[in-house]
C-alpha cells in the first residue's frame, strides 16, 4: 500500500464523549491525545464534531453487474463515503446473480478499483436466487472476494430443508446466512402492510406473520445446527419478540433494522407516492416504537440501510406498478440521529456499536469497526451533530432518486470520512478515492 499523507484531526469528540486529537499516518491511527505534533500533517479542525469508527453497512444494493442504469459500484460507494461508510456489503441480486466465485470477485474488483470504500460482496444462498439448490458457497468463500455473508435478499429461502443445508454449509465457512424473512404464499400480490390502512385503500396486505413465521422457523433451525443466522430488515414488533426470545435461549442470531423503518409508517401510503413502497413494507406506529426500543437495548444488533436505488421510471408510476425500495446510504446516520440520539434512546457510542462495530463482526470485516485508538486502522467518520440539512436526491452521489426523505430537513451531517487513512470526504463533499486502491486490480492490495 502506498504511504498516505499525515492528517491531524484536532479536537474531535470521540464517541461524543472525550475531546482529543487523532494523528493519522500510513493508514493507521498513529496517536490519540492532546497537543499532538502537527508537523508535516494536514490539520482538520474537528471542534464540535463527533468522531466515530467508519460505518459498516451489511445491506447495500449496488446493482452492478447488470443494472448499471440503477447504480454502479462506483456511484454506490461514493454515496457510501458521503454517508460516513468505509465498508459496505453488496447484496447478490445483480444480473447475473452473485452466485459464483467469478461474479463475487468481479464485484470486489470493481469496489477496489473505485477506491471509495471496502466493497464486500454478499454471495447468493441459492443459484439464481431461485430457492431450488444451493449456490457455490464454498467456492465464493475461498475466492479472492472471501465471502462470509450469504443471502438471497429480495427473495426468502423459504424451503426449510434448503435453509437447513445452507446453515450447515456456512457454519464450516465461518459464514452467516442473512435471511430475507418473507413467507411467499402469505405475501403473494402484497402491496403494503396488512392492517387498517390497507383495508381503507383496498391494497393487498403483507401481514406481519409472514415475516415472523420465517424468523421463528429459522432461529430454531440455527439452534438445531449450531450455525449463525442474521435477519435482514426486521419490521414488526412480533419479530422483535421472537428474536429477543431466541437470544435469551442462546441462539446465535443477529438482526438489523433499516433507518426508514425507525421513522416512517404505513400512514404515508395514503399518499399513493411510490417512494414509500418498500419490502418489507412500512408498518405501524407501534412497530416503529418496538423497533426503536429493540435497537436501543441490543435485541436488534445493527442498522442496515437496505439502500435500493431504482431508475426513475420504476418509481415514478402508479403504485401497483412501482418497484419496491428506497435509497439510504447518504441519509442513514442523520435518520438514526433523529430517531435514536435526539430522542435520548441512544448515545453516540451506541451508534458506533450499531453502525460500525456490530456490523463489522457480523460480516467478518476484521479491519473495520475497530476502536478509535492508537495502532488501529484509520477508518473513521466526523459528523457535525448540530448541522441541519434538507435532503435533495438530485444532489446525491447515488443514481437513485427514490429517497423517502426528499425535501425533509434532517439533523447531523457527515463532514469527513477517512478510509484507510485517506479522506474520501472533506468539508462535507467528496474529496478523492484512496490513491492506493483507485484504478488498481484485484489482488494488488
Amino acid at each position: 500500500m502506498t504511504a498516505s499523507p499525515r492528517y491531524l484531526v484536532r479536537g474531535a469528540s470521540l464517541y461524543g464523549e472525550t475531546s482529543a486529537d487523532l494523528l493519522i499516518a500510513d493508514g493507521v491511527i498513529a496517536g490519540v491525545g492532546s497537543g499532538l505534533d502537527a508537523s508535516g500533517a494536514t490539520v482538520v479542525d474537528a471542534d464540535g464534531l463527533v468522531a466515530l469508527p467508519g460505518l459498516v453497512d451489511v445491506h447495500t444494493h449496488l446493482r452492478e453487474p447488470g443494472r448499471e442504469d440503477a447504480e454502479t459500484v462506483e456511484t454506490g460507494s461514493k454515496a457510501a463515503a458521503l454517508g460516513g461508510y468505509t465498508a459496505v456489503h453488496a447484496m447478490a441480486n445483480s444480473n447475473p446473480v452473485a452466485d459464483t466465485a467469478g461474479v463475487v470477485e468481479q464485484v470486489a474488483h470493481l469496489g477496489r478499483r473505485a477506491g471509495w470504500a471496502d466493497v464486500r460482496p454478499v454471495g447468493a444462498v441459492t443459484v439464481g436466487l431461485k430457492g431450488e439448490r444451493l449456490a457455490e458457497l464454498g467456492a465464493m468463500a475461498e475466492s479472492a472476494a472471501a465471502v462470509r455473508m450469504f443471502s438471497d435478499d429480495g427473495m426468502c429461502v423459504h424451503d426449510p430443508v434448503l435453509m437447513r443445508r445452507a446453515l450447515e454449509y456456512v457454519k464450516a465457512l465461518d459464514g452467516v446466512v442473512a435471511q430475507h424473512a418473507q413467507e411467499p404464499r402469505l405475501t403473494a400480490g402484497a402491496q403494503m402492510n396488512e392492517g387498517a390502512v390497507s383495508s381503507v385503500l383496498g391494497l393487498p396486505g403483507w401481514p406481519a406473520v409472514a415475516e415472523e413465521s420465517i424468523i421463528a422457523r429459522d432461529v430454531l433451525l440455527a439452534q438445531h445446527v449450531g450455525s449463525r443466522l442474521h435477519v435482514c430488515h426486521v419490521s414488526t414488533a412480533g419479530s422483535v419478540e421472537i428474536i429477543r426470545w431466541a437470544k435469551a435461549r442462546g441462539i446465535d442470531v443477529t438482526a438489523e433494522v433499516t433507518p426508514h423503518h425507525l421513522v416512517l409508517t404505513d400512514e404515508l401510503v395514503r399518499t399513493y407516492d411510490p417512494v414509500y413502497k418498500v419490502n418489507p413494507p412500512l408498518r405501524t406506529h407501534d412497530d416503529v416504537e418496538a423497533l426503536r426500543a429493540a435497537l436501543a437495548d441490543g435485541t436488534i444488533d445493527v442498522v442496515g440501510t437496505d439502500h435500493a436505488p431504482h431508475p426513475s421510471e420504476h418509481k415514478e408510476c402508479e403504485w401497483v406498478q412501482a418497484a419496491m425500495g428506497m435509497t439510504g446510504l447518504e441519509t442513514a446516520l442523520s435518520v438514526v440521529q433523529l430517531a435514536m440520539v435526539e430522542t435520548g434512546l441512544m448515545g453516540w457510542r451506541d451508534v458506533a456499536r450499531a453502525m460500525s462495530e456490530a456490523p463489522a463482526k457480523i460480516g467478518r470485516d476484521s479491519d473495520h469497526g475497530r476502536p478509535l485508538a492508537e495502532g488501529e486502522p484509520a477508518h473513521l467518520v466526523l459528523v457535525d451533530p448540530a448541522a441541519r440539512w434538507t435532503v435533495d436526491p438530485a444532489a446525491q452521489a447515488t443514481k437513485g432518486r427514490n429517497s423517502p426523505f426528499a425535501g425533509r430537513e434532517l439533523p447531523g451531517r457527515v463532514i469527513a470520512t477517512f478510509y484507510a487513512g485517506h479522506p474520501t470526504v472533506l468539508d462535507g463533499a467528496l474529496n478523492a478515492p484512496h490513491p492506493a486502491f483507485a484504478g488498481a486490480h484485484a489482488g494488488e492490495r
